[in-house]
């Protein structure tokens, strides 16, 4: 496996300081969320969530262009981020500074670390078409996971009778859970049928029994079920968070796994 020096001489100074000064922003909040005005942690985050989105351009733009299972984490990352500065907005009550921050900085040290293979040129047409939707699928089913796990916490501090008057009510938390569910179901949808479609010109076949392809029809089979189980049998509580974790863990085991197993498993057993 590649040393740390080879994989940061892969990418250039510029993109690494942007890396690290975002990784750095993420910390503060992360570790300063409580003791800071929450003003000082948003202005925080907005900073990050800005040199985290130049990081990912300054990936794209490279020449040559790199990808793979970190970025594509890193990206899912950013986009639940912009969801959560987006909800701040709306529900000033939310409350997820702490976890979100922490996982962007992971999110943006480990594409550091790990920035891919490169893209080749020749690459069909198709292909950021079908990026950019698996990307999406990922965010929306990430905020989907995230909200999934503070509607827990919610039920658990109700059911303890902790007075949570700073959190967000347990019934909203549910409506958002079950929207990010619906719009990431959509996104994975047009995935699998942007593959169906554009896959002899995205794979060289019509459609490629690979790891990804299995784990990601499996996670699009989960949603669907908790989205039918919600419509016609009232489906909630734990047993719609645990199929949302199930559904999320074989969605992130689709491309993120197999590309993890490919740049990073099989490379390191082969040097």
């Amino acid at each position: 496996m590649e040393s740390l020096p080879q994989i940061l001489s892969g990418t250039s100074a510029w993109s690494t300081c942007l890396a690290l000064a975002a990784i750095a922003a993420y910390l503060v909040p992360a570790f300063y969320a409580r003791r800071m005005a929450q003003t000082h942690a948003h202005i925080a985050m907005r900073a990050a969530w800005v040199l985290h989105l130049l990081t990912l351009m300054g990936g794209l733009v490279a020449e040559p262009a790199r990808f793979g299972f970190a970025p594509a984490l890193s990206m899912t990352a950013w986009l639940m981020l912009t969801v959560y500065a987006i909800e701040q907005q709306l529900y000033p009550k939310m409350r997820a500074v702490g976890v979100l921050s922490v996982l962007g900085a992971s999110a943006v040290l480990l594409a550091l670390l790990f920035p891919g293979k490169s893209m080749a040129a020749q690459a069909s047409a198709w292909l950021p078409l079908h990026l950019a939707l698996g990307i999406a699928s990922y965010g929306m089913c990430a905020a989907a996971v995230v909200h999934a796990g503070l509607m827990s916490r919610a039920e658990r501090r109700m059911r303890l009778a902790i007075n949570d008057e700073a959190g967000m009510p347990l019934l909203m938390l549910e409506r958002l859970t079950f929207r990010f569910v619906t719009a990431g179901f959509v996104l994975l949808s047009g995935t699998l049928l942007a593959g169906w479609f554009f896959g002899d010109a995205l794979y060289g076949r019509a459609w490629n029994w690979d790891h990804k392809t299995i784990f990601s029809l499996l996670a699009w089979i989960g949603f669907a079920l908790l989205l039918i189980g919600r419509s016609r049998f009232g489906w909630r509580g734990r047993h719609a968070v645990h199929l949302i974790y199930a559904a999320g863990a074989l969605l992130l085991l689709g491309y993120a796994g197999s590309r993890f197993v490919l740049e990073v498993v099989m490379i390191g057993r082969g040097s």
